[in-house]
Parts: structure tokens; C-alpha cells; sequence
């Protein structure tokens, strides 16, 4: 049996679906069973890694975990997987974390390095995936793009290389049902550096209307995204895409290594997804 622990989220619903596909057994774990529409065959039982208590029965007969990363919780979660005889745990962590660091670089990087140290030393065998941008960090355009055929960001000239989340998902099951991954520090992108304007252009191709990006200021744009997300995530986010103006993005083919497949292009997912954005 194998736990997916932030079953309903973009790469957590991804790796359940990998799992069921490959003929696995899947535990989803979830705060609200009855809404999590989580695909046939998987055990969808209620539960929170915020909840210790509700910890022990979703780790009862489970081999591996994959494990989404909250802050704070990892000591119960470990704790209540080698109770369980957990043997091996895979990480959705960040290609934020800097492994010659002292101080981690930002926010992001350093409560992913808290959880990744705390599994190191728990004795679980381990593997952590660590993805960079993700290409659903498009959603975010999701309302400006139908309500018109400009997005409105600042930094139009950010270049990142963003990975497909079914991409992210494929490297986990790997190293979830087959042997080899163990103490691998998986760096994840998708298979080309992109700026955020062609970003846009590719999801407006995908959708059959010309989208344009329109700069706005660093500050507007900041004052925007702070209703929805915690101020220092947001932060974060803008000084990252602040140094990547003009920087060649870095880009790995970690993916096609890991799975024997090419990464998905962004254009790939924004044809995905295309309906969302209609």
C-alpha cells in the first residue's frame, strides 16, 4: 500500500492516478473525503498532516509515503510512518533548497530544507523531488484570460523553465515503486527556459485567441496577489522573478533520465488545459 499524502493537489492527484494506472494500491489522505473526487480505486480516508492523531490509521499497512511538504509537520509524520514500518518516503520539496547553503535563500527553500533534514535523519530510506517552477502557476492568469486578451504581470521578460505536474508525478512513482532512487535529490524543470510573455503567448495559441502580456508595476502586482497569498510566499515569488529578468534559466533533463520520457513542454500543457481557460 502506498500513501498519498496532498492527494488532491495538482502533482498529489497526479501521483495517485500514476499509481492506480501502474496497478498499485493507493491510500489518499484528505481533509474532506466526500469532495476530493479522487479517482476510482484509490482509498480515500480522512486526514491531516496537521492532525497528528489522524496519522496512525492512514499509515496502517503502508510501504511508502509521498509526502507534500507542511511546515511544522514532519517530526509527527516521521514519527507515526516508523511506527508503521514505513520504509521508504519521497518528498515534494524545491528546487529553492540550496544543499551548500547555511542560511537558505529565501522562505520557500528554507521550510523544505527544515523537512528534508528531518527526514534524512529519521532513517527512512528517502528521495526528494524537487521541482522548480511549476506550469500551473498559469491559473494564476486564469480570470484576466477570460476576461479579455491581456494578462496583466510585472516582469514580463522572467525566464523560468516550468514542468508539466503529470512530469513532477512520473518522477515520484518512480522512485516510489522501484529501487535505485534512494538518497537521490531529484532537480525537476520542464525541458525549456521560457519568459513569462511567452508564456502567455503559448496559453492564448493553445486557446485560439491572441494574448498579449501588459507590464504592470512590481508594487501593483504585489498588492494584488497579497489578498490571496500569504505575504511572504508573495515576496518570495516577486524577487525570484526580479533576478531571473535577462538570466538564462536553469534547466535540467532530470525527467527524461529518471522516467525514459522527454519532459512535456509548456506548450504541451497549455494544450492540456486549454478548456480551464475558456
Amino acid at each position: 500500500m502506498i500513501l498519498v499524502t496532498g492527494a488532491t493537489g495538482n502533482v498529489g492527484r497526479g501521483v495517485a492516478e500514476q499509481l492506480l494506472a501502474a496497478g498499485q494500491e493507493v491510500r489518499a489522505l484528505t481533509r474532506n473525503p466526500d469532495r476530493a473526487h479522487l479517482p476510482a480505486g484509490a482509498e480515500v480516508i480522512r486526514g491531516d498532516l496537521s492532525e497528528p492523531e489522524t496519522l496512525p490509521p492512514a499509515l496502517e499497512g503502508v510501504t511508502a509515503a509521498f509526502l507534500y511538504a507542511v511546515p511544522g509537520t514532519a517530526p509527527a509524520f516521521l514519527k507515526a510512518a516508523k511506527d508503521a514500518g514505513v520504509r521508504r518516503v519521497v518528498l515534494l520539496s524545491s528546487l529553492a533548497v540550496d544543499d551548500d547553503a547555511e542560511v537558505q535563500p529565501n522562505f520557500i527553500a528554507a521550510f523544505h530544507a527544515v523537512i528534508e533534514d528531518a527526514i534524512e535523519e529519521s532513517g527512512i530510506e528517502w528521495t526528494f523531488v524537487r521541482p522548480g517552477a511549476f506550469d500551473t502557476n498559469a491559473y494564476q492568469w486564469l480570470g484576466q484570460v477570460k476576461a479579455g486578451d491581456v494578462v496583466r504581470l510585472p516582469f514580463g521578460e522572467a525566464v523560468t523553465a516550468p514542468i508539466h505536474e503529470a512530469d513532477i508525478a512520473a518522477v515520484a512513482v518512480q522512485a516510489l515503486t522501484s529501487d535505485g532512487h534512494a538518497g537521490a535529490r531529484y532537480q525537476l524543470t520542464g525541458p525549456q527556459a521560457l519568459t513569462l510573455s511567452a508564456q502567455v503567448q503559448a496559453v492564448g495559441e493553445a486557446i485560439g485567441r491572441p494574448l498579449r502580456l501588459e507590464e504592470v508595476s512590481p508594487e501593483a502586482a504585489r498588492q494584488a496577489m497579497i489578498q490571496h497569498v500569504p505575504e511572504h510566499i508573495v515576496d518570495t515569488i516577486m524577487d525570484l522573478q526580479a533576478k531571473s529578468v535577462g538570466r538564462e534559466a536553469f534547466v535540467t533533463d532530470t525527467v527524461e533520465k529518471v522516467t525514459g520520457r522527454p519532459a512535456r513542454t509548456f506548450a504541451q500543457w497549455a494544450a492540456d488545459h486549454a478548456d480551464d481557460f475558456r
